[in-house]
């Protein structure tokens, strides 16, 4: 069983994953995916896929291959400063990007151990960060680095995909078989799903809460496909079983009917949407990405709320900021190329929406982004009651729903989700359910070199942490914490910050990893800071490895200036 994550600042970024080997320590290559599948990775920046690979015979794994595709078209889009540019991803000699084979190694002592009749967790993250690299206006150099570790069950929240098999034999649940990303064909390993008195249900366009949902999806046809989101339970035996909060079945999800189509509203005139940063995916189960796409709707299209079940919601819910998704009839010109969708007679979910801002004296916030595009993007027009549309610089949040926490302060980066009020129905503009403090959140530090990398790229190298060379002359222009859409420029900084791993929350589970797919060992995976170290001092030591990005995860304390990571990716050129 295994999981996929990524990590970037891409809109888009579809390719295909042909497929995952592992290595056992006798040397049996066993291929567990070998379903070529178009797959977005940067939506799994914020989407953990659930990946229920079949039966893998028992013993130790040392290593894993992921094999990536670039040749049928790929979908590169960036997200530069709320903005959405296309890009042409090229190798390390500026050529088109066609195939890659990213061979990781696991920790030597941590490996992937594989036991007889009992499920096994593998976390798999492509890291769009750590792997690409932007060398002109909108061309990105591509050096694929990705992660590969045994992982424990954990509070992840991952989306199951796949078909519905029956309500029997199981407590308060359901057995499905599953079907990881938009595939129509594979069915690669059963799940039993877990449901108790607050799962959502939404079935075929009705919403249930608890035992009705539960009822009503046993009355359904079996191979029928759903969605699940919730968290792995148990992997003791050979079915492992999975705790849902919602679950989304047969039309509600997808159909052989109907386009659907996921993105953030920019504008609304009367009952026109203008979609902005657009998956869609088609009836034969491909995706795509559109820039901007118009979609009509109307009283008879259906309106709900994810997660939530809110009665008597209509199109009069949907305005300029909400992320959806709509599903309708599309329409397509002459190229093949989809020019808008008509869901008068379809239906739209109301997605969680997050945004970012700074709190003004008022409590009002000046926006940073919103659905992860800035202000600039979007047309408000229409949003407020006369007079009152939304304003980017005093937006206005209604933060009555969200549980008590620290108070926050004028000049604070905060985040919020929820949703946003209904059109024409502002002030207030947006209503959140949770709220984040900027530092608190996930924080990024990424530091790109130039000039085919640095061979001496760090002053000091040891379990205590990484401190990098910011005098080097390879530095490049990105170096840089990253809250959200806020940056911070290491060079403002007393000093170059301490990368550690020293205070971070989970010692048992770090992911530390160095290399490129040049090497013998591609990319190495450690799970504690000594052996990462002295990895990363070998690989430096002779001064013929060069380092392309570096990319931790955690968070910045400005009190020792120190970033605290679980997660430090040092990528090395190819």
């Amino acid at each position: 069983m295994g999981n996929l994550t990524n990590s970037g600042d891409f809109a888009s970024y579809i390719v295909n994953l042909d497929a995952i080997e592992l290595t056992r320590n006798d040397g049996t290559v066993v291929t567990p995916w070998i379903t070529p599948t178009a797959v977005d990775l940067a939506k799994l920046n914020t989407v953990t896929e659930l990946v229920e690979a079949p039966a893998v015979p028992e013993g130790t794994y040392l290593s894993a291959l992921i094999a990536l595709d670039w040749t049928s078209t790929p979908q590169v889009w960036l997200n530069q400063n709320g903005q959405t540019v296309a890009a042409t991803p090229t190798n390390n000699t500026g050529t088109a990007m066609t195939t890659a084979n990213v061979v990781v190694t696991f920790d030597p002592a941590h490996p992937l151990v594989i036991t007889h009749n009992v499920s096994t967790r593998l976390q798999v993250e492509i890291d769009l960060l750590a792997s690409n690299q932007l060398t002109a206006a909108a061309v990105v150099q591509v050096q694929p680095f990705a992660v590969v570790t045994p992982a424990p069950v954990d509070s992840t929240v991952l989306r199951l995909r796949g078909l519905y098999v029956t309500t029997q034999q199981v407590t308060s649940g359901f057995y499905m078989n599953s079907r990881p990303f938009y595939d129509l064909v594979s069915a690669v390993g059963a799940v039993i799903v877990n449901t108790n008195a607050k799962t959502y249900f939404s079935i075929n366009g009705t919403v249930y809460t608890g035992a009705a949902g539960l009822s009503a999806i046993a009355q359904q046809q079996q191979n029928s496909p759903l969605v699940a989101w919730g968290t792995l339970d148990n992997l003791s035996g050979v079915t492992p079983t999975f705790n849902a909060t919602e679950v989304y079945f047969g039309t509600s999800q997808e159909s052989q009917l109907a386009y659907y189509l996921t993105g953030v509203v920019s504008a609304r005139s009367d009952n026109t949407l203008t979609l902005r940063a657009v998956d869609f995916v088609t009836p034969i189960g491909t995706t795509a990405y559109i820039d901007s796409v118009p979609v009509t709707i109307g009283t008879g299209t259906s309106v709900f709320e994810d997660g939530i079940a809110t009665p008597g919601l209509t199109i009069a819910n949907v305005s300029v900021g909400q992320v959806i998704t709509v599903a309708g009839q599309p329409s397509i010109d002459s190229s093949g190329t989809l020019v808008g969708l008509d869901a008068t007679a379809g239906f739209l979910r109301l997605r969680p929406t997050t945004l970012w801002g700074m709190q003004n004296a008022d409590a009002t916030l000046d926006l940073a982004s919103l659905g992860s595009l800035a202000p600039a993007v979007f047309n408000f027009a229409g949003t407020g009651l006369a007079g009152h549309d939304a304003t980017p610089t005093a937006y206005a949040v209604d933060t009555s729903a969200v549980p008590p926490g620290p108070v926050t302060t004028t000049g604070e980066l905060l985040q919020m989700q929820g949703t946003v009020a209904p059109f024409g129905a502002a002030p207030p503009d947006f209503r959140a359910r949770a709220l984040t403090a900027g530092p608190s959140s996930l924080q990024t530090l990424v530091i790109d070199w130039v000039n085919g990398g640095s061979a001496h790229p760090f002053t000091s190298i040891s379990a205590a942490g990484l401190l990098v060379n910011l005098a080097d002359p390879d530095l490049g222009t990105t170096h840089e914490i990253r809250t959200g859409p806020a940056t911070l420029d290491l060079m403002k900084l007393p000093a170059s910050p301490l990368i550690t791993t020293v205070g971070a929350a989970d010692q048992n589970n770090l992911q530390l990893a160095v290399g490129s797919t040049s090497l013998t060992k591609g990319i190495s995976v450690f799970n504690e800071a000594e052996s990462f170290a002295a990895a990363v001092t070998a690989d430096f030591s002779a001064g013929t490895n060069k380092i392309f990005r570096l990319v931790a995860y955690g968070q910045y304390d400005s009190a020792s200036n120190t970033f605290v990571a679980s997660r430090i990716h040092v990528a090395l050129h190819e």
